[in-house]
């Protein structure tokens, strides 16, 4: 799956970056973390406008926020659980989704854009809660243009110093990399275990409403 990414934004730029984006915020598990550094990387070499990476990003978790809000405010839950499950949806993510934003509303739209696991899913309890839609367009923006611009950020500064930190790291380039490897694989891996816990046989919980939501 990292080098599918690596190579759909090496190829297509920023609308693969654009088009990956919103498949993540959409409930398909695509990594932010790959995608929008290495836009910031190939800004650095004049490949791609930086601010361009970070709008094309942003636009496209908007994107996908409203997909899944649009779709889950239309079609409840049976959505996410039925045909959701094709593209990755489990109980268990939907769940921990849900319990995250009944404890902070509003909120956990803006800083679930910060959080594995929780970043792909949030917007699925939001439009079960009915929170009026300029509230949560306003909410996923204000999470997600800062996350984007950080991400993006640590990918143009690691390609305009490409040469002074191959040189210091050249000998540990390997290392480096199988470790990178190891805690993308563990980051997965527990992203995972949460998901099957959180699924085990028990009620999803109700959806709070919020301030902001329709009465």
């Amino acid at each position: 799956m990292t080098q599918l990414l690596i190579d759909l934004v090496n190829h297509w730029g920023l609308l693969a970056v654009f088009v990956t984006m919103t498949a993540e915020s959409a409930g398909i598990p695509i990594s932010s973390e790959i995608v929008v550094p290495l836009g910031g990387y190939l800004a650095a070499t004049g490949k791609l406008s930086f601010a361009g990476v970070v709008a094309a990003a942003s636009l496209g978790n908007l994107t996908g926020s409203l997909v899944a809000f649009w779709l889950t405010q239309r079609y409840g839950e049976r959505f996410l659980l039925g045909p959701g499950r094709r593209i990755g949806i489990k109980r268990g993510h939907v769940r921990l989704a849900n319990r995250f934003f009944n404890r902070y509303g509003v909120w956990a739209v803006f800083s679930g854009r910060l959080l594995p696991v929780i970043r792909t899913y949030i917007s699925f309890p939001a439009g079960l809660s009915s929170i009026r839609l300029p509230i949560f367009v306003g909410a996923t923006l204000a999470g997600a243009i800062p996350w984007n611009l950080a991400l993006a950020y640590a990918g143009l500064k690691l390609g305009q110093h490409y040469q002074d930190i191959s040189r210091y790291l050249g000998p540990a380039t390997i290392p480096l990399a199988i470790l990178v490897i190891a805690l993308l694989g563990v980051g997965y891996w527990f992203g995972r275990r949460i998901g099957d816990e959180e699924g085990e046989p028990k009620a999803i919980p109700p959806v709070k409403k919020v301030a902001g939501s329709h009465k």
